[in-house]
């Protein structure tokens, strides 16, 4: 159902791996041939992503390109830059050494300047030559590297060999590697002709208070002679070119340069001022296309409150940002396209989100850039080591943090710098102690990182643990079923103030930074994870109450997307959709209704159990992230309505009324006075926030289960002058069933599963007193769904042992024990024949075996216990009609005998909800009306 790859997506992979693997001739056309930092950019440059040869060293023997060449032949051929072992790169992965190799021919035209092969990030030891001289060698597996080519033969084909060495330590910075290796080059390799003095590095520190940017340089040597740095902006910048002077024996240069009025960086007009850097010493030129954005990252008062938020141009701005482990089904670390890059960015923004936490790695600068170019805010880790914090693994990390600061310095869209993660590689020793001395160490990197970058805030660590030393974002990472957020957050909202050792270790103490969360969800809320299940109701009661602690500045929901052991992203590995329902229980909600930034929350909990004609009191809490104009009133508008218990949707009443406004409010307003139905149903107040223009600013909802005990099993009601008699059972009163999978139920008979081809039989008494005569129709009425058998439900299943964090455990979406697949774009569907006294009295295809928001009682029946039965699992309402043959033998046997089958031909099995689980309120009914 939801688990099984797109068949359309590996296709276009097939497709693209034969045109480049299966061609002998190396081509044109190859993967991300765009250039692959737009932020830092020179004219002449040569892209040599593509066809390599290919070989592993598994004897770890080859130590030097002579011996490689004299003792074995390439046999194979890789795709690079996708690390070996993904799908994309062609080959298996068997070794953790591995020898790359192609002809090159360097530009005739390029002679007379240096030239350089760069390679964006190749995990972990590569070592270079180039027509069997050495190159050089670098360690580390995420920042990039180049080596220099001499001897060079212009426009003559010659030979470039790198060999990558990945083998595994304790010290080497890995990540989450373990949801597939990123082995070997994973970023764009290329040649890059520079002149004999040439721009290192180049950052720009904007001031939008005092409106200028301050521009930092560093030349690759010091100048020879009087030289200057020009800047060309572009003309849509209005600015006009700048020319700095840079005396003799200069290496490193600052100066500022005035922007009036500028032009600011934001979420919804991220504008990027695009300049043309060039330093030029009267012989030659070096020219970089580079940018950056005007914009300032800070720390304000959240508007009429002492409450500390993070601002984005001295504005504060509440974050609603998701983990993004930026992981590809089949690239691993690498994307296939920069269009999917670009997409990944605009997937978050179309559900309502301002930011991404980019998860121990360090991004793909292409995305980066589509950050920047689409305005998405960015949190940026730093990769962790999975040993302890030794002098290598300092090492490592010192490296790979000021390394990821230096390239991505210009990028707009970063706000913030992780040098850790749940204290992942801190701790030593048996007992695993986070000692002081090690403390001191993480205290120095955040110190050395705010150095490196005065312009952004830096966390020390984004802790797990409660375990702070230093930090300018106290953030705290919880997973909680969506009923257990409200005590956990009055709790850590109490617990935080300037002064407080909350969440800090040690003597350390808070000092006024802004808390957030920095990850949140149900998927670690529950015994032993969630696996594959419906998130969107425990994520609406934690968006409920999120906004009613507004001490919180932000959250940070995990995740983005699938990986291969976490199944809890807002969309599947493969970026297809999964769908939460809302859009049919309020008309026009969407996902993006939780991220309003105007919010009304009508109090604890999604559903309650009320009884008919109740006069239910809703809270409500109305939360305002923003100062747009929405004038000085609120209108909300109201829709009571529900299903009743044949599954019949019926309107109870409507009502508005108008709530006091004003920007930045965080304020509980009167109750809604709310009339329950007369009569059981499942009932939803449909609430739709309007501002003064009459403009929809937010959807919400919440639903009641309404009931006065039991439904009757046998009774006689008098409905719009008709007589009718009803019959209900139970879904696990079969008498009798046989199905070629499993057959089973849920929490004690609430649901019935049944899967594969087979069938379920009912005998019901025939009512006494009724003369099939006297019947003017007859329908049988249920709620049912497909039935898939999901790991969990196979007979002695069990769970694989390991380390999730680094892709162990099992790798079966619904395996573990509280999963049930949430609905998506893959159907898993079953026919059903339904059979009265031996007569077919109907035939359905069942479409799917859904599990979202619509599967109301079902999630309003779970135990609250961390444990999940099925949560959100729904079926449709089938209708089928007696037949006068059916009726008439069903009353001379004296029952009626119904049999539910799943036929062979579309044997998808079927799962029949009772009363008190699914969307409706329904038994397995017969309604009879009667003369």
């Amino acid at each position: 159902m939801k688990r099984s790859k797109q068949f359309g997506i590996k296709l276009v992979i097939s497709t693209f791996l034969m045109l480049f693997l299966g061609s002998s001739v190396y081509s044109a056309d190859i993967p991300l041939p765009e250039h692959p930092r737009p932020d830092f950019m020179r004219a002449d440059w040569l892209n040599l992503n593509g066809k390599w040869q290919f070989e592993f060293d598994k004897a770890n023997v080859g130590e030097s390109e002579s011996w490689f060449a004299g003792n074995k032949a390439f046999t194979k051929d890789i795709l690079v830059p996708f690390p070996w072992g993904s799908e994309l790169s062609g080959i298996k992965d068997e070794a953790d050494i591995g020898w790359y190799s192609r002809k090159i021919t360097v530009p005739a035209d390029w002679k007379g300047k240096k030239v350089f092969v760069v390679v964006g990030a190749s995990d972990w030891i590569s070592k270079g030559w180039f027509d069997g001289k050495e190159l050089g060698s670098h360690q580390g597996g995420y920042t990039p590297f180049e080596f220099e080519l001499t001897d060079i033969k212009w426009g003559s084909e010659q030979t470039l060999t790198l060999r990558v060495d990945d083998t595994p330590h304790p010290f080497k910075l890995e990540g989450k590697q373990g949801y597939g290796r990123a082995a070997g080059i994973w970023q764009t390799v290329y040649l890059e002709a520079r002149p004999e003095l040439a721009i290192e590095t180049i950052h720009y520190y904007p001031d939008i208070d005092n409106g200028k940017v301050t521009v930092k340089a560093e030349l690759n040597k010091a100048t020879a002679r009087d030289s200057e740095m020009i800047l060309e902006f572009a003309e849509e910048s209005g600015l006009q070119t700048v020319s700095e002077p840079i005396q003799a024996g200069v290496k490193e240069l600052e100066f500022s340069v005035a922007i009036p009025q500028a032009h600011l960086w934001s979420l919804e007009d991220p504008f990027l001022y695009e300049v043309k850097a060039k330093v030029s010493d009267g012989a030659t030129t070096d020219t970089v296309d580079t940018y950056f954005g005007m914009r300032k990252i800070s720390v304000v008062k959240l508007p009429g409150t002492d409450i500390p938020y993070i601002a984005l141009n001295n504005k504060p701005i509440y974050l609603q940002l998701c983990l993004d482990q930026s992981y590809h089904e089949d690239g691993y670390y690498t994307f296939p396209s920069d269009e999917f890059m670009r997409d990944e960015i605009l997937r978050s923004r179309r559900i309502g989100l301002n930011g991404n936490r980019i998860h121990i790695k360090v991004e793909v600068p292409r995305k980066l850039y589509w950050a920047d170019k689409l305005g998405l805010l960015i949190m940026a880790d730093v990769p962790n080591f999975w040993g302890e914090p030794g002098p290598k693994a300092r090492a490592e990390s010192e490296y790979t943090m000021r390394r990821m600061v230096k390239r991505d310095f210009n990028h707009p869209s970063i706000f913030s710098w992780i040098d850790f993660n749940e204290t992942w590689g801190l701790k030593t020793g048996d007992d695993h102690k986070y000692l002081p001395e090690t403390q001191e160490w993480v205290r120095d990197m955040y110190h050395l990182t705010k150095s490196l970058d005065p312009t952004r805030l830096v966390e020390e660590n984004s802790t797990c643990n409660w375990d702070h030393v230093e930090t300018d974002i106290n953030s705290w990472h919880a997973y909680r079923p969506g009923y257990d957020w409200r005590e956990f957050l009055d709790d850590v909202c109490k617990q935080t103030y300037p002064g407080s050792g909350h969440s800090y270790i040690g003597d350390n103490k808070q000092d006024g930074d802004p808390m957030m969360n920095s990850e949140c969800g149900n998927v670690w809320g529950y015994e032993g994870s969630t696996g594959d299940v419906d998130w969107s109701w425990d994520y609406h009661l934690m968006m409920n109450e999120f906004r009613r602690h507004p001490k919180m500045c932000g959250w940070l929901y995990t995740e983005h997307h699938d990986v291969i052991n976490e199944w809890n992203g807002y969309y599947r590995f493969d970026r297809s959709m999964k769908y939460t329902g809302v859009e049919e229980l309020v008309d026009g909600m969407s996902l993006n209704d939780w991220h309003s930034p105007i919010y009304l929350s009508p109090g604890v909990g999604v559903c309650h159990t009320v009884t008919p004609g109740e006069k239910v009191s809703v809270p409500l809490h109305l939360s305002s992230m923003t100062d747009k104009p929405m004038g000085d009133k609120l209108t909300l508008k109201c829709e009571l309505y529900g299903w009743d218990s044949f599954g019949e949707r019926e309107s109870y009443s409507t009502f508005s009324k108008e709530l006091p406004y004003k920007a930045w409010m965080q304020s509980e307003l009167e109750p809604l006075a709310v009339t329950m139905p007369s009569k059981p149903a499942v009932a939803v107040l449909a609430m739709v926030l309007e501002n003064s223009a009459g403009d929809i600013v937010q959807h919400n909802f919440v639903t009641f289960d309404v009931r006065d005990g039991v439904l009757p099993r046998d009774e006689t009601v008098i409905e719009d002058g008709v007589r009718k008699r009803i019959i209900r059972f139970a879904p696990k009163s079969y008498t009798s069933g046989d199905f070629s999978v499993r057959l089973w139920d849920v929490l004690d008979g609430l649901k019935v599963n049944a899967a594969g081809a087979g069938y379920l039989e009912y005998h019901i008494a025939w009512p006494e007193g009724l003369k099939a005569s006297d019947i003017t129709s007859a329908v049988f009425k249920m709620e049912a769904s497909a039935k898939e058998l999901f790991g969990k439900d196979v007979v002695g299943a069990k769970v694989e042992e390991g380390d999730f964090m680094r892709g162990g455990g099992t790798h079966d979406p619904v395996k573990l024990p509280n999963a049930y697949a949430m609905t998506d774009e893959v159907k898993y569907q079953s026919a059903v024949t339904v059979s009265a006294a031996g007569k077919v009295i109907g035939r359905f295809d069942l479409p799917d075996d859904p599990a979202d928001h619509r599967g109301i009682l079902s999630w309003h029946s779970q135990l609250q216990d961390k444990k999940l039965r099925e949560a959100g699992s729904y079926g449709y309402l089938l209708s089928s009609v007696f037949t006068e043959e059916s009726l008439a033998a069903a009353e001379a046997a004296g029952e009626i005998v119904l049999r539910i089958a799943v036929d062979d031909s579309l044997p998808g099995g079927i799962a029949i909800y009772g009363d008190k689980f699914g969307r409706y309120m329904l038994d397995p009914t017969i309604v009879f009306a009667i003369k």
